[in-house]
């Protein structure tokens, strides 16, 4: 391995880029797809579906200035980690971790089977897309994702900032669309919007409902716990980031939101499965085909942002000896490639043995649980270190509304749907203990692991980083 420079990983991402990677994961395929839930539960009512995606993007807010004091206060990658080891101990942070190792493959796991069913969709236009086929591309996307991520953050940042001009490109177009129908002042572009509130009114558990629909849409700024130790002057960058991104986003969602309402009635929109395609077919039916391609670009980027992110905790965790040591490594690209190979791994598992709307659920729900397990960790933090000089605090009635939000988002799904299933979720979290007490606790320590990772590090050409200046 060339040793010119040294192998760590850098604080190489500036304003510019940090922005563009949280506008990837905020916007994914659900504003292209299904914004009907907000106006289901709004019982077809436009004034109010609207309303709904503001104030979602008010609180969506509040929960990403919440993940910016965490990332502020503890910029490295994998700083929700350091955060719950400090205020709720080493078994606390692992477990987080080890969830995180089942929660990261499932995201990518869930954006890769979506990605590979907008890819091949076309080819299948009046039936459903078969299991087999769906489940090999998604695969093969998995990988070729993997193996781009693994070439260093060089490749990240190109596909990254070209896809995210194009995402933003293709919702500005069909924003902008919408403004000129309005323009024209036709009729029957118009009158949904001079009687906005005249349908009927949500009662407060469907209004409750539409919120968390929209709420999902703009979750994924908590994003930046996960990669501050790559941002160059984070305590300047992750605010402006934040103050540029979400505007830009409830700008845009409003806006698409109303260009589909311009050209679609509220019943054909629920009625659709995929309204931007429907909303394609109407306005231009000759290029109806970009829907497709701009959702495949869209989950492309996601994907991509997913394991490069998701990596990180991995890499961060080996560092502090609750992970093996295998997994503190790097390639020549300055890279965690064996993070990056654990990740892809149990991504294909899931993939192969899961269905979609499993993945889904479960993801959410645990998220949620760590969420508010965070916002508890900010308030004990104000009432057992009042006085702790800290570059960033974030005003105190956020945390306890994320803290609404996030329960729920667990107590919904339980009440709705009860399922065995989510006690298996449970046990999931609590099995890391069965690692962390023996192999951590206790420092039992395995012989043929540690000549395993000798020949791996040869076989792929990584080694342990160099010492970081920075404290």
């Amino acid at each position: 391995m060339d040793r010119g420079e040294k192998i760590q990983l850098k604080r190489v991402f500036g304003y510019c880029w940090g922005t563009s990677f949280l506008l990837i994961n905020i916007i994914g395929a659900g504003i292209f797809v299904s914004p009907k839930g907000v106006l289901a539960y709004s019982c077809m009512n436009v004034g109010v579906s609207l309303c709904v995606w503001a104030g979602c993007a008010i609180l969506a807010m509040t929960s990403t200035l919440c993940s910016a004091e965490i990332s502020i206060s503890f910029p490295c990658s994998g700083a929700q980690y350091y955060f719950l080891k400090r205020y709720f101990g080493s078994t606390v942070a692992f477990l987080n971790l080890w969830t995180s190792l089942f929660l990261g493959s499932g995201v990518v796991a869930g954006q890769a089977l979506l990605l590979a069913e907008y890819s091949i969709q076309p080819f299948f236009p009046s039936c459903s897309v078969p299991k087999l086929p769906k489940k090999c591309l998604a695969l093969a996307m998995l990988w070729i994702v993997g193996i781009l991520t693994s070439r260093g953050v060089k490749e990240v940042t190109w596909l990254q900032i070209a896809s995210s001009v194009l995402k933003v490109s293709i919702l500005s177009f069909i924003s902008l669309t919408g403004v000129v129908f309005l323009i024209r002042g036709k009729k029957e572009n118009v009158e949904r919007f001079q009687n906005a509130f005249d349908a009927e009114f949500p009662d407060i558990s469907h209004l409750i409902q539409a919120i968390f629909q929209g709420y999902f849409a703009y979750s994924g700024g908590a994003c930046f716990t996960l990669i501050a130790g790559e941002l160059k002057k984070p305590r300047t960058t992750i605010p402006k980031c934040i103050f540029t991104a979400l505007p830009l986003v409830t700008v845009v969602y409003l806006l698409v939101n109303i260009s589909y309402l311009t050209v679609l009635t509220p019943r054909e929109i629920l009625s659709s499965d995929a309204v931007a395609i429907t909303w394609a077919d109407r306005v231009f039916p000759s290029l109806a085909w970009i829907m497709p391609f701009a959702i495949s670009t869209s989950l492309f980027s996601n994907l991509l942002i997913s394991i490069f992110k998701s990596s990180r905790p991995i890499y961060l965790a080996s560092q502090e000896g609750q992970l093996p040591l295998l997994f503190n490594t790097l390639n020549s690209h300055s890279s965690p490639f064996t993070a990056v190979l654990l990740l892809v791994t149990l991504g294909s598992l899931a993939i192969i043995l899961t269905s979609l709307i499993d993945l889904i659920n479960y993801i959410f729900f645990t998220n949620s649980l760590w969420s508010i397990l965070l916002m508890i960790g900010i308030l004990r933090r104000r009432y057992q270190e009042p006085n702790l000089s800290i570059p960033y605090k974030v005003f105190l009635p956020f945390p306890l509304a994320t803290i609404v939000i996030d329960m729920g988002l667990v107590v919904i799904p339980l009440v709705k749907s009860p399922n065995v299933h989510y006690v298996y979720v449970l046990l999931l979290v609590l099995s890391g203990l069965l690692f962390y007490i023996p192999l951590i606790h206790f420092k039992i320590r395995l012989a043929w692991f540690e000549k395993m990772t000798c020949y791996l590090q040869l076989l792929f050409n990584i080694c342990l980083p160099d010492v970081s200046e920075e404290q």
